[in-house]
């Protein structure tokens, strides 16, 4: 997905480290518009080479008034101006803005974090047919503030506490909004995106999927070899399954799809998953047990992010064996490695220096990104890292990935040994998981609630409580079961559940399964929480 070759409609965003930032991406896409993200502190050349229409400067954890914080290049402005690129600000960026064209910014008396209302003050194209007074819900975070306007600038919309929320310069063509209208927790975000690109800025939709498969396409016959042969590793998710078929449609039989069985499934997962892949895909899939390898290295280790690197080193060497065998089958071995890798396993892991993400904050290391050891010999292939799940549910449907695949669930990479929280061989941890999941899970499909919640799952706590079964005193093990509802992952708010479900599954995982004796329900949105636990 690159884009130099006179992308007029171009939607260019500078990241300055924001977890949001990637979302600004997404929902860009999602109007048919092309967007692309570059580091924050690319040099003005890079960006000029680009040629947008339009230029979007992220959020991000910092403050202007910090000596490193990153920052626009010299010249930006002028250029800006003087070629008729409308420039949006979103929280950093808007005071990165205001302080760089002038303004200023200080630190702010009242932070805001959360849900805030803000109140139109001026007619603007930002808010469409909003007019004075009008209000709407909004999602901050952020410390400091705007207490200056540059010479130009007018004030769009205040907080309720008096801040400003938004501005506007539609002679110099910059615009900035304190909040972030990219997120799900901002309602109207949206249809603000919306007036500024179409209304303001007269960008041009015309953006699809179908251009994402041909150019990803294109770029995997470029990479590999007219007589390389590939390696896929399929987890039985959406993303590594669509991510090979992918493959599978640019280089045909010299893909060699592989399917670890790591002990860290979900109940009779290696069943269900192989019968699909032989059934329904027709890839060439081989399934390799690496139980005893896994749980040996993991064995005593309580650490998640231990747990992920561990896991991820352990799949490279079953796949650098798996590339020798194949070796020694075709007479050469393969050189890459295809990963179902997303837009949001990237962001949260957040890659070293150079990548362009070297301004935001690592959450957790995804094993197939932070857990990837230095030294691995195979070369990566990772078709689906600028898009997020359901843009890949998008792209597999153009594909004729199967349905049933397509609706699944995310389950992660490191598989249970995220959900089952310390030692995962202790106490039985991963069979008991197992069971309690297996009926959680087929208890929301009975319902028909699977295909309305985002993610659904069990997890194993470290603790034990008192409890009376059969009228004996127990002390047994503790469970927690999580269901969110999300658009793409990055945020999420928790599903509620009916009661009467909740009591149905509670005294069914308590009567079911042995060694269980309480169950507790996750209401954590993300933020503050991650989906999973670990």
């Amino acid at each position: 997905m690159d884009a130099k070759e006179g992308q007029s409609d171009l939607v260019l965003i500078l990241d300055y480290g924001s977890q949001y930032t990637h979302l600004i991406t997404r929902r860009i896409r999602s109007l048919s518009v092309f967007s692309l993200c570059i580091s924050g502190t690319a040099q003005l050349k890079t960006i000029t080479d680009y040629n947008p229409r339009v230029v979007i400067l992220s959020g991000g954890p910092h403050s202007v008034h910090t000596a490193d914080s990153p920052s626009f290049p010299e010249g930006f402005a002028e250029w800006a101006e003087s070629n008729g690129v409308h420039v949006l600000g979103i929280c950093y960026g808007l005071q990165l803005i205001v302080q760089r064209l002038g303004g200023e910014v200080r630190v702010g008396e009242k932070q805001e974090y959360g849900r805030m209302e803000i109140k139109v003050e001026k007619n603007s194209g930002l808010f469409g047919t909003k007019r004075l007074g009008d209000r709407q819900t909004v999602w901050m975070s952020h410390g400091d503030e705007v207490v200056r306007l540059p010479e130009g600038f007018e004030v769009v919309a205040r907080s309720q506490q008096g801040t400003v929320a938004a501005v506007e310069s539609r002679g110099r063509r910059f615009y900035g909004l304190q909040y972030h209208p990219e997120v799900t927790h901002s309602p109207e975000g949206m249809e603000t995106l919306r007036y500024f690109l179409f209304d303001i800025c007269g960008v041009t939709a015309g953006w699809k999927m179908e251009n994402v498969m041909d150019e990803e396409i294109k770029v995997i016959k470029g990479t590999v070899g007219s007589e390389d042969h590939v390696i896929c590793a399929l987890s039985g998710g959406v993303d590594s399954t669509v991510a090979a078929t992918l493959v599978h449609k640019a280089i045909g039989e010299r893909l060699h799809c592989v399917f670890v069985d790591n002990g860290l499934l979900r109940y009779k997962e290696q069943e269900r998953v192989m019968e699909t892949f032989e059934r329904d895909l027709h890839l060439p899939v081989t399934c390799v047990d690496a139980t005893e390898q896994f749980l040996s290295k993991l064995k005593g280790v309580e650490d998640p992010e231990v747990k992920r690197k561990i896991i991820g080193k352990e799949f490279i060497c079953i796949f650098d064996a798996f590339a020798h065998d194949l070796e020694k089958k075709l007479g050469k071995k393969p050189a890459y490695l295809v990963q179902g890798t997303l837009y949001p396993d990237v962001i949260e892991s957040c890659p070293p220096p150079g990548s362009g993400r070297s301004h935001s904050h690592t959450i957790k290391s995804h094993h197939n990104v932070g857990g990837l050891p230095k030294d691995m010999k195979l070369k990566l292939i990772e078709p689906l890292k600028l898009l997020f799940k359901d843009e890949v549910r998008q792209l597999g449907k153009i594909l004729d990935v199967p349905e049933g695949f397509l609706k699944r669930h995310p389950f992660p990479g490191p598989g249970l040994a995220v959900r089952v929280l310390g030692d995962i061989t202790k106490d039985n941890a991963l069979d008991i998981l197992r069971q309690v999941d297996e009926i959680f899970i087929q208890s929301i499909k009975d319902a028909g609630l699977y295909d309305t919640i985002w993610q659904a799952f069990a997890v194993f706590l470290p603790v034990r409580s008192v409890g009376v079964q059969g009228d004996q005193r127990t002390h047994s093990h503790v469970v927690a079961l999580r269901a969110v509802t999300s658009q793409d992952g990055m945020t999420a708010d928790w599903y509620q559940f009916d009661h009467k479900f909740l009591d149905h599954v509670s005294r069914k995982i308590c009567n079911s399964v042995r060694g269980v004796n309480r169950v507790v329900l996750d209401i954590t949105s993300k933020p503050p929480s991650t989906i999973e636990w670990e």
